[in-house]
């Protein structure tokens, strides 16, 4: 790591065009030294322009792209080369070369950084050894699965002690139990090392699992970021709810078509993020009501230690006023609050 204690990249207003479409249209982010963030967006969002621009391969237009405090944006391809060599790419087909052994790829670029062959050696057999692969380094990619060949990429990308780790879809090639695999080997990996990462992504799923942060790409602007427990709690874009389908619980069909403008007791939908995810919410909805109140959908879920979750709750009563207090008492703990309607009191 360098001496410089600020963030680990900057982007200040960046915009690239291509012709007259915005692939990256005024972004400004920060990513700060140690974090794992990740970037989601469907195709054609600009994550890929993006990462070009991270590491020097597209320039932009306007704007400033500063990494470890050195403004990137005008240096020549000269000065960039010990730039790139402290940024780590992890490929989503992993770019192994075929005819080189396993201990080959992760040496290339201390070889072309003229690392003396001694010292190479011993830095890929370290770089191995971490990833689970020592056994393999005189072994060729056609003889590996997926996911070694995926160890064998991160392995390679930590070859030059890199700051700053890009992991371009890097598990979107692989089966779920090998994706879990990868995903914990990058964990630890940050853990271990400090090193920051941005997981480019169109899966919350992968966001969910290992980010801190997470930040919503849609036609070249940033339109929603936060800590990724907030944000799958409570997103606030409709970019960010269609990429989150399937993450958040909703009211079964036997459910929802019960929901009239009037019945027997009102049903709630509420939101909770952090210490509101902590309260007992249903003793709280009772002590105002006077009634029993049941979760009838929904639950909790865990995100790097932070809670949060999506509840359904019927409130034992349709007394309007109750369900306003009700509404009043929670909606300042709650990220969202709304009333569903109505349902008979056995649903």
């Amino acid at each position: 790591m360098t001496g410089n204690t600020g963030p680990v990249v900057r982007l200040e207003a960046v915009e690239r065009r291509f012709s007259d479409r915005p692939a990256l249209d005024g972004i400004s982010l920060t990513l700060d030294r140690g974090e794992i963030v990740g970037l989601i967006g469907r195709s054609g969002a600009g994550k890929s322009t993006l990462i070009r621009c991270l590491n020097g391969l597209d320039r932009p237009q306007a704007g400033r792209v500063v990494i470890d405090g050195t403004d990137i944006t005008h240096l020549s391809e000269q000065e960039l080369q010990p730039i790139r060599r402290r940024i780590g790419m992890i490929f989503q087909h992993f770019n192994l070369l075929s005819a080189k052994t396993v201990a080959e790829n992760v040496a290339l670029p201390l070889k072309i950084a003229g690392q003396p062959p001694a010292q190479r050696r011993a830095r890929v057999m370290e770089l191995l050894d971490m990833v689970g692969l020592a056994d393999k380094a005189d072994t060729y990619p056609a003889r590996l699965s997926g996911g070694q060949k995926q160890r064998v990429g991160i392995a390679r990308a930590l070859a030059g002690d890199p700051i700053l780790l890009l992991s371009d879809e890097a598990t979107s090639a692989l089966d779920p139990e090998t994706t879990q695999a990868i995903l914990a080997l990058l964990q630890d990996v940050n853990r271990q090392l400090g090193v920051t990462i941005l997981m480019i992504t169109h899966e919350m799923e992968v966001v969910r699992q290992i980010a801190h942060r997470v930040l919503v790409l849609d036609a070249g602007r940033i339109v929603e970021e936060g800590p990724v427990a907030r944000v799958l709690a409570s997103p606030r874009t409709d970019t960010t709810r269609s990429l989150l389908r399937g993450l958040s619980p909703v009211l079964p069909q036997h459910i929802a078509s019960q929901i009239a403008p009037q019945g027997e007791q009102a049903l709630i939908r509420v939101d909770v993020y952090g210490a509101a995810a902590r309260q007992p919410l249903l003793a709280i909805v009772e002590g105002i009501t006077g009634r029993p109140a049941r979760l009838v959908h929904g639950g909790l879920n865990d995100v790097q230690g932070e809670p949060y979750g999506r509840l359904f709750i019927a409130l034992g009563t349709a007394d309007p006023d109750r369900v306003a207090a009700v509404v009043a008492r929670l909606q300042p703990e709650t990220t969202a609050i709304e009333v569903l309607g109505h349902v008979p009191g056995d649903v």
